[in-house]
């Protein structure tokens, strides 16, 4: 995002600069885009790990906060299983773009940066995730076998109450530190 309001600045400085003197060329940073795509992976990590470490994830909330017991925690490994299986097959294209890259020596436009790094990340990355699913999936799958248990390695969908009151004991217990 720096590089982006960079880039935005200076161009419009140096082009209201052409106008004035018009032997000063406009200014733009040179790979801009291409920096831009290789980081870009980065922001797309960031959200899924956010977003599995919270549970947050697209579910139906208003149908699942009203279920209990083996019905809940058998939709949610069915769901897990599901989004196992769409990460395994997203790796597999993800690992041959990969290896088609680091094979043909695959670059950038502009600047020719590299992109097998970049493109080696996000299989690693879904690899990591498949393992954080199948720790879930265990999970659920034994909360299946034993509603009464304590949930681990499972997110646990809070009430919006809940969500509020932990919240707001975080902000506090960040406030007093």
């Amino acid at each position: 995002m720096v590089i982006g309001v960079a880039q935005i600045v200076s161009r419009s400085l140096s082009v209201a600069l052409h106008k004035l003197i018009p032997a000063i060329p406009p200014f733009a940073i040179h790979g801009y885009i291409d920096y831009v795509q290789y980081v870009a992976v980065l922001y797309a990590i960031l959200g899924i790990a956010y977003c599995q470490r919270l549970g947050g994830h697209i579910r139906m909330e208003v149908v699942l906060g009203t279920l209990r017991g083996r019905l809940l925690w058998s939709l949610e490994a069915l769901a897990v299983a599901l989004a196992l299986v769409a990460v395994a097959l997203v790796f597999v294209g993800t690992w041959d773009n990969f290896h088609n890259a680091w094979a043909k020596g695959d670059s950038s436009m502009d600047i020719k940066l590299a992109l097998w790094p970049a493109k080696l990340v996000v299989p690693l990355v879904l690899a990591v995730l498949a393992v954080r699913l199948l720790l879930q999936l265990w999970g659920y799958l034994r909360m299946v076998g034993d509603p009464g248990r304590t949930a681990h390695a499972v997110p646990v969908i809070e009430s919006a109450r809940e969500a509020a009151q932990r919240e707001i004991a975080d902000a506090v217990a960040r406030t007093e530190n």
